[in-house]
């Protein structure tokens, strides 16, 4: 497949634009919890939720300019609710994200139990929620 075919099937899909804008922030949400961990000492649960901030805001920008850049809503009272209501709904797949990372690292073994790994593994189980409710809820201008 060439790259221009990778392009062009990128502009036709929401879904895929989602997931690339997904994997940027998965390194934010890796950063943010290393940083937490490391920098604050703070252990694995309480590093789960120090670093949602940052990767929640970042997916929801990118998913703003990105994945559905005509549903954006305008203006800074617009954009500050649209926000909201991101965080909002992400905070379901991030339950869903957080049981599943909770799950791994209290009871799944080497290396399913290692934070980071378990971290992936509850981002791609969020991944539905949060596409799904993105579009429906959130981006609906």
């Amino acid at each position: 497949m060439t790259i221009e075919r990778i392009f062009l099937r990128l502009s036709r899909s929401r879904f895929l634009r989602f997931s690339v804008v997904g994997g940027a922030g998965f390194f934010v949400n890796e950063a943010a919890l290393a940083l937490a961990k490391e920098l604050l000492g703070v252990g694995d649960h309480a590093g789960w939720f120090i670093a949602f901030v940052p990767a929640v805001t970042f997916t929801w920008w990118g998913n703003r300019k990105l994945t559905f850049a005509d549903k954006a809503s305008d203006g800074h009272v617009g954009m500050l609710a649209e926000w909201a209501r991101f965080v909002a709904t992400n905070s379901l797949g991030a339950a869903a994200n957080f049981v599943v990372y909770a799950l791994l690292i209290g009871y799944a073994p080497f290396p399913l139990n290692v934070p980071y790994l378990a971290l992936a593994i509850g981002i791609l189980v969020g991944l539905v929620f949060n596409f799904t409710l993105a579009k429906r809820l959130v981006f609906r201008n």
